[in-house]
């Protein structure tokens, strides 16, 4: 019977620590605006600052280009709507972007168009982004 007892108890112990090793795997994953937020830059010489309040904050090379806008975040996917520019926002880019991202390690951001008309924004955001 002693065995059987010590069985048990050791069968509760690696379930609670287990437990607690996955609770702690899910703390340190930041939430996504988080997981986004800081300064990335991409090899066409971009520099996209994103914050984690919401805003965000783009120069951009081709075209030649400085962008403010807000963006939303629902699981992995952005929404980025400009809200200014430098010059006029051109007709297509109106309206928001929807991509795709992902964080293939600490200091890389890649997206994956889900909808956009906007073609300069497409090309600029597609590209992949490392953390400056």
């Amino acid at each position: 019977m002693p065995a059987m007892k010590l069985q048990h108890t050791l069968r509760i112990i690696f379930a609670g620590a287990l437990i607690a090793l996955m609770s702690a795997c899910a703390t340190m994953t930041p939430s996504a605006p988080a997981a986004l937020a800081g300064t990335w830059a991409h090899s066409f010489g971009a520099v996209w600052t994103i914050n984690a309040d919401g805003t965000f904050h783009v120069m951009a090379t081709h075209p030649k280009a400085e962008i403010w806008g807000t963006y939303t975040v629902a699981g992995d996917t952005i929404t980025a709507q400009e809200t200014r520019r430098s010059g006029a926002i051109p007709k297509a880019c109106r309206g928001p972007g929807v991509y795709k991202f992902s964080r293939p390690d600490q200091n890389s951001l890649s997206f994956v168009l889900v909808s956009d008309v906007c073609k300069p924004r497409i090309r600029n955001v597609t590209q992949p982004w490392h953390r400056k």
